[in-house]
């Protein structure tokens, strides 16, 4: 478990049913800190034991000046926090007894933010009392349980967790945001290590790899895509608080292993944030060091002839002070499609490593020091398109094969500083990717045109953020910031035209049309959001940011070369660059019923700055407007049958002005363009415990994406009401997962999508389609044996199609995949 200020992990099930607003978890900072107390306490067992009263709850200790555990009442439960503590047991960081007596639900122990440990004792029909006494073995909690008629169903609490979605710790089900949270055991169950399964988990968030390439990841939330040429992406990609962005076609997508925990939030998420995003925020959270020795592996084999290898180790270097976490994977398997003009058969595989390190330092109870570093580096086969026709789409035949190279690292350095009154948080960020590869782009044996890409961004940005260290039952709670970004986008890609390109009339002259550019961009921004208690039942909430962005295309230079001639130049651009700036201000109300049910509404501003356009064809074209809109929201979030159920429902309205596009010629050439969007559509989520070990969880996104009175300025076509692009109308999840007592796991998840569209005018798209995966296993304390089956039925669908003569080229998503999978951990 993580133990971290404003990054912990879910909590265990009972310690999730009192309100948050009350519990002590968000107390002003204890009085250990302020003592100066440095060395928490281990506790290193639990145990039941049966005495005539009712039980009591035996945590033994390591030392003998033991802190005074402080306990509340919430509903059915007990709680009591243990201060400067924490839980070191030989099966984990975790403890949990069903029924461990009449009118006793559930016991549970868990680490909380800060270094306390909270055991909740949950009663059947009323809150157990106790009494607590420190002894030489430890703290004793003689629990007495509560009055009322003994239950046949105990109370648990399976589902609630906690998230930092709003940079302060707090149960997913009180923060007034669409939001989906995975932890880390759903995230092990469904194997979860890319941006494809985060988004195969999460309504109204799409991520597509076209061609199964890296280099070529289309993502979509709400509608919003990443299909840009150079443009800030909207949707904000974090991984411990590193910001990614793809800037190009399409984003990076890297491997994710050794993840503890993911948040998708959804709608405009600016006055909390660094970097501003209009179509929500994928926060990424990988494992902390541990105090404790950790070592996690896995090694998976499949068809295709498929490796899978993970690890990650973690340890104390300096006992209490100084840690370190390391993690990688490298995965390697053969292509899907088959070139029947090749020597190698196989065009398409995959060959890739990634490695993260970590150290934290925590010199005392003050300061929090961390330093993170990560690479990948990747060497993939052909970014493969067949012609829309194609009866086998994986099978092709091309006079080129191509390739696609990828790397990628990343450092950043995070210093927070707590005090009783606030707490400063300082996040300073380098990420460097490149990208560089060629296909064939006809498709076909014809010589006809090769693609040659080339991509580099670098990007440097520094966050600093002030916040009370915890909020506690204050009925005023508040944040700012300041942000600076520096990002820098380079390329280098053109056309290579073969005699047969001009013999099929697709160019003039064989030769090579490249063009060469550089965009140069600066952000400064200042935001901060505050909330205040009305009541006990009504929250307000206002935010605020300005940004100020300014772009530049330098040294803009395109020419086409014939073959065995001299440099023609077609256009060639110098310092071309536009300042925008916005105030972009956030409003939400909160009204909670009752503990288990709360609706909001929000009306927040979405902004993208105007951007040099590396998709220009003409000077007029070179600078494309800000993008601007409002986003209307409601929301409304429940928890039922002590929280064996939840239900979350939103919907959304969001008209945009001058909204960035991308489009096609006649010929083929990519342009980007400004126009006007309304965009509407809503969620449901639904997560149930039935019964002990059984897991129902379910997801639907539904969005209306479509242009208002938008005229292509090349074809002259009105496309008033054509949907965007990269936009599926619907998308569903559905997972049914079982754990039985002796170890066995079940889980069959349903993945679908609605229609999908390609171009702008709407005449490439991918009919409605849905795949069907699979997982059994067998776990045990330390080892683990599953056997896996991805798109088991085989289906075939286009994850991206392009307008080409003279038919349309598309490229497919992955076929049936299965193979075993082997993990240990100690």
């Amino acid at each position: 478990m993580e133990i971290e200020g404003d990054s912990p992990t879910a909590l265990s099930p009972a310690s999730k049913t009192h309100d948050p607003k009350s519990s002590s978890q968000n107390q002003p900072t204890p009085a250990w800190i302020a003592q100066g107390v440095t060395s928490p306490t281990q506790i290193t067992d639990v145990r039941i034991e049966t005495t005539e009263a009712g039980l009591q709850i035996v945590l033994e200790t390591t030392a003998d000046d033991l802190p005074t555990p402080m306990t509340t009442v919430s509903g059915n439960a007990l709680i009591a926090e243990i201060p400067n503590a924490l839980l070191v047991l030989p099966q984990g960081d975790e403890y949990q007894q069903f029924e461990p007596a009449p009118s006793i639900a559930l016991i549970t122990a868990a680490n909380l933010p800060g270094n306390i440990v909270q055991v909740v004792v949950t009663g059947t029909e009323g809150p157990p009392t106790a009494d607590v006494s420190l002894e030489a073995r430890g703290f004793i909690l003689s629990i007495t349980p509560g009055s009322g008629v003994e239950a046949t169903e105990p109370e648990t609490d399976p589902i609630r967790v906690i998230v930092t979605a709003e940079k302060r710790p707090e149960p997913a089900q009180d923060v007034p945001i669409s939001i989906t949270a995975l932890t880390a055991e759903e995230i092990q169950d469904a194997d979860i290590i890319s941006l494809q399964g985060i988004a195969g988990n999460t309504p109204n968030f799409s991520v597509l790899q076209a061609g199964n390439n890296r280099a070529f990841t289309y993502s979509s939330l709400r509608g919003l895509s990443n299909f840009n040429f150079g443009s800030r992406d909207r949707i904000g990609f974090y991984i411990d608080d590193v910001p990614y962005d793809g800037g190009a076609l399409g984003l990076f997508s890297p491997d994710l292993p050794d993840i503890e925990r993911v948040e998708v939030l959804r709608g405009p998420q600016g006055t909390l944030y660094g970097r501003n995003a209009q179509a929500g925020v994928v926060n990424v959270i990988t494992r902390r060091p541990s105090d404790v020795f950790e070592f996690d592996g896995t090694v998976g084999y499949g068809n295709f002839d498929r490796y899978d290898l993970r690890a990650s180790v973690s340890s104390p270097i300096i006992e209490d002070e100084l840690f370190f976490r390391l993690s990688g994977s490298y995965i390697t398997r053969d292509g899907y499609t088959t070139n029947t003009l090749g020597e190698d058969n196989s065009i398409d595989g995959q060959s890739g490593i990634t490695g993260r390190g970590r150290l934290l330092w925590t010199p005392s109870d003050d300061w929090e020091i961390s330093f993170n570093a990560n690479f990948e580096d990747y060497r993939d086969g052909a970014y493969v398109s067949v012609p829309l026709s194609a009866s086998n789409p994986f099978e092709t035949a091309r006079d080129f094969e191509g390739f696609n190279d990828l790397v990628s690292n990343a450092q950043s350095l995070r210093v927070i500083y707590r005090q009783p009154t606030f707490q400063v948080t300082s996040i300073t960020a380098h990420r460097y990717s490149s990208t560089e590869g060629a296909f064939d782009a006809d498709a076909s044996p014809a010589d006809a045109i090769i693609r040659i890409l080339g991509f580099n961004t670098r990007s440097i940005s520094q966050e600093i953020r002030v916040q009370p260290p915890d909020d506690g039952d204050s009925r005023f709670r508040w944040l700012g910031g300041a942000y600076y970004e520096s990002f820098n986008l380079g390329s280098d890609q053109g056309l290579e035209f073969g005699p047969d390109a001009v013999t099929l009339g697709l160019a003039p002259f064989a030769g090579v049309d490249r063009a060469q550019f550089d965009i140069d961009t600066e952000t400064y921004a200042l935001f901060g959001q505050a909330s205040y208690d009305i009541t006990e039942a009504l929250t307000l909430t206002a935010g605020l940011r300005y940004e100020i962005t300014h772009s530049v295309l330098d040294n803009f230079d395109q020419a086409f070369t014939p073959t065995g001639g001299n440099p023609i130049p077609t256009l060639v651009l110098n310092d071309i660059g536009e300042q925008s700036s916005e105030l972009i201000p956030r409003f939400a109300a909160e009204y909670r019923f009752n503990p288990n049910m709360l609706l909001y509404g929000s009306i927040s501003r979405s902004y993208r700055p105007a951007v040099a356009n590396a998709g220009t064809l003409n000077p007029e074209t070179a600078i494309l407007d800000a993008e601007r809109g409002w986003n209307y929201e409601v929301g409304l979030k429940s928890s039922w049958f002590a929280d064996r159920l939840t239900v979350n429902l939103s919907a959304f309205y969001n008209p945009v002005n001058n909204f960035q596009l991308v489009g096609f010629t006649p010929r083929g050439e990519i342009f980007a363009d400004n126009a006007d969007v309304i965009i509407v559509g809503g969620e449901l989520e639904l997560r149930a415990t039935p019964v002990d070990g059984l897991d129902l969880i379910a997801g639907l996104g539904i969005v209306d994406a479509t242009f208002d009175g938008y005229i292509d300025p090349f074809s002259g076509e009105n496309l008033d009401g054509n949907t965007l692009p990269f936009a599926p109308d619907l998308t569903y999840n559905l997972a049914i997962q079982y754990r039985s007592p002796t170890g066995i796991l079940g889980r069959l998840e349903l993945q679908g999508f609605g229609t999908n569209y390609f171009v702008n005018d709407n005449s490439l798209e991918q009919d409605p389609f849905a795949t069907v995966n699979a997982r059994l296993g067998y776990e045990s304390s330390n080892y683990e044996i599953y056997l896996f089956a991805n798109n088991i039925f085989n289906t075939e669908y286009v994850t991206n199609a392009l307008p080409f003569f003279p038919e349309a080229i598309a490229t497919y998503g992955a076929p049936a995949t299965f193979g075993v999978q082997f993990r240990a951990n100690f």
